[in-house]
């Protein structure tokens, strides 16, 4: 029989745990720790605080500091995680001394950090400059665009506000009307009841939203661009802005930063509520020169170089950086097209997440008119000259004999068990608007002239 050691979960033991023995030199936790304790000037924080006398005592700025940025070293984001974090992770519970504040504590610092978290951050690189890991000959500048805790439903401009808020008071007064009628009308069946209390709760929030829309229609201006025309704002949250992102359109800000090429340290970052990066690139160079200026290397990064990609490329940039002498080097948007190096660009594009197969995934041969499915099965020409949407397109189609035994038509078909067989179709630019049809392939035109022979048959089978 098999002997195995003794285990009781019940049992006691006492650790002796040093919080500095948790923090191992040469980690970021360890010099995060000796930075904020040793080299970064926390008495601005004092002024936060009317305690002296009474008050219970406040959770100190460089434990909330260390908190806070070494959760964010990690990703982490929420007041909640970093709470719980104080008290299950090693780390954490080392840099906080094994104090646990509450998330709403963390929560409210980070909100209320203004020109403080400024001078940390400058702190931080006067500590770089003087170990020497900012080279100063060159600073690449890019970002990425950060939700914001704000619906882009309640953005728009003032004649957006004026079109939603008169929608709904209309919505209003029609059911309001229909609240008349029925009152009018015979007793209500019971049945009814419900649709009345739904219908009720759909009229008292169409009143508040059409209230909320005059309200700010009343108290705010239009918010004007960079151009001088009006853009949207956000009732929620009036700094931020609509953005195209790569997971669509979002409400939020663009964050941008400037890297030092030496040792890629942040010597700047900023976020701005606007719809693109085109006018942000001058604000962050200013931005870094008063960095270097209010640490005593004024002038020290005039001579610099700036790189930046083809999202702050704008004539009204370029214009600003010659004014004030900059040496930038700023992408445009043609530059990949005109640089050789990338002619085979397309070799390196990630593979599409799509859950069945695209037009690309098939070979097509236009000369002569066929296409070839992923299975390795040819597919009959459906229509040599298709217009969809305004377009000219090649349709070909499977055959039931063909898809319906492939092995691969879960992968080809969206809807298996609906769909018999797969169309695609190949698009050969807009529909011109003269009557003249584009020419298409000998082998295109061959199996059109067929196609219109068989259907030109009797159905009964006589020739």
């Amino acid at each position: 029989m098999a002997r195995y050691r003794h285990y009781d979960p019940q049992q006691t033991k006492m650790i002796a745990v040093s919080y500095a023995r948790q923090l191992l030199p040469g980690t970021f936790e360890h010099a995060l720790s000796y930075l904020i304790d040793n080299e970064i000037d926390l008495d601005r924080f004092a002024e936060r605080f009317k305690n002296d006398e009474t008050g219970a005592p406040a959770y100190d700025p460089a434990v909330l500091l260390k908190v806070v940025l070494f959760a964010y070293s990690r990703g982490i984001t929420s007041s909640r995680t970093m709470a719980r974090a104080c008290a299950e992770n090693v780390q954490f519970i080392a840099l906080a001394c094994d104090q646990q504040p509450h998330f709403t504590t963390l929560a409210h610092f980070v909100a209320t950090l203004g020109k403080e978290v400024e001078a940390v951050f400058r702190d931080v690189l006067m500590v770089c400059n003087a170990q020497g890991l900012i080279g100063k000959t060159m600073f690449a500048i890019d970002g990425c665009k950060l939700p914001s805790n704000a619906s882009k439903e309640w953005s728009g401009t003032r004649a957006d506000f004026e079109r939603k808020a008169a929608k709904m008071e209309r919505a209003v007064a029609h059911l309001v009307k229909a609240h008349a009628e029925q009152d009018a009308s015979e007793a209500l069946d019971p049945s009814q009841d419900k649709q009345r209390e739904h219908e009720e709760r759909t009229l008292a929030t169409l009143r508040k939203n059409a209230g909320k829309l005059r309200s700010a229609l009343a108290t705010t201006s239009e918010r004007m661009g960079a151009q001088g025309k009006p853009i949207k704002r956000n009732l929620t949250d009036a700094e931020s802005a609509t953005l195209k992102s790569g997971h669509g359109v979002v409400q939020g800000y663009i964050g941008v930063a400037a890297v030092d090429g030496a040792h890629q340290v942040i010597v700047e970052a900023q976020a701005h509520g606007t719809p693109q990066e085109h006018d942000l690139l001058k604000p962050v160079i200013d931005g870094v020169r008063k960095h270097f200026k209010a640490i005593g290397e004024d002038g020290a990064v005039d001579a610099a170089a700036y790189l930046a990609d083809a999202g702050y490329h704008s004539e009204r940039g370029l214009k600003d950086l010659a004014a004030d002498g900059i040496d930038g080097y700023i992408a445009d948007g043609t530059m990949r097209k005109r640089d050789p190096r990338y002619a085979k660009a397309n070799v390196h594009k990630r593979p599409s997440k799509a859950k069945t197969f695209l037009p690309k995934d098939f070979t097509f041969d236009r000369e002569h008119g066929t296409c070839v499915c992923p299975a390795n099965k040819s597919l009959k020409l459906n229509s040599a000259n298709a217009i969809i949407s305004g377009r000219n397109a090649i349709v070909f189609k499977g055959t039931a004999a063909t898809c319906a035994a492939c092995p691969l038509r879960s992968q080809c078909l969206r809807k298996p068990d609906l769909t018999a067989v797969r169309q695609v179709a190949f698009f050969e630019g807009r529909r011109s608007k003269q009557t003249d049809q584009p020419a298409l392939p000998r082998h295109a035109r061959e199996n059109r002239q067929r196609q219109r022979t068989r259907n030109l048959r009797p159905s009964h089978g006589i020739d």
